[in-house]
């Protein structure tokens, strides 16, 4: 495997995972909440009122980020290599993988692990074997 050396960014990723650990932190020790968005997004539609501000607050700044970012760097182009029907269904698998999972990558992943919680440690190892074993089909049994 070759580094695309002109597309490596570490110090911005590494960044960008600064930022992700630093919110999810301050979400924790000042809200008592997990910053997965599962979590976030499906606890809106159920939450009391005085429970939904931190979550509409939280779920506009992903969704502010990008714009605002773009204002001090160009952003990558988008160039998905799945068609439409692809993307409905991996969305929809993601969606049921969050529900049976007991919540996302984020809420796993990021901070699941970092309380050691071992059902996260489970889940992260299962959605890390998932994604290794997607890309091995998709790139060396169907070529895609």
């Amino acid at each position: 495997m070759i580094i695309d050396w002109q597309h490596f960014t570490p110090w911005t990723s590494l960044a960008g995972g600064m930022l992700i650990g630093l919110a999810a932190a301050m979400l924790i020790l000042l809200n008592g909440r997990i910053a997965g968005i599962s979590g976030i997004l499906g606890g809106l539609l159920r939450a009391p009122r005085h429970d939904r501000r931190w979550r509409l607050a939280f779920l506009a700044g992903l969704l502010l980020a990008a714009p605002l970012w773009s204002g001090v760097t160009a952003l990558p182009a988008v160039r998905p290599v799945a068609g439409t029907a692809m993307l409905v269904v991996a969305g929809l698998l993601v969606g049921l993988g969050t529900r049976y999972g007991g919540g996302c990558t984020s809420g796993h992943g990021v901070c699941g692990l970092a309380r050691l919680s071992p059902r996260s440690a489970a889940a992260t190892a299962c959605f890390m074997l998932a994604g290794a074993v997607t890309v091995f089909v998709m790139r060396h049994v169907t070529g895609a």
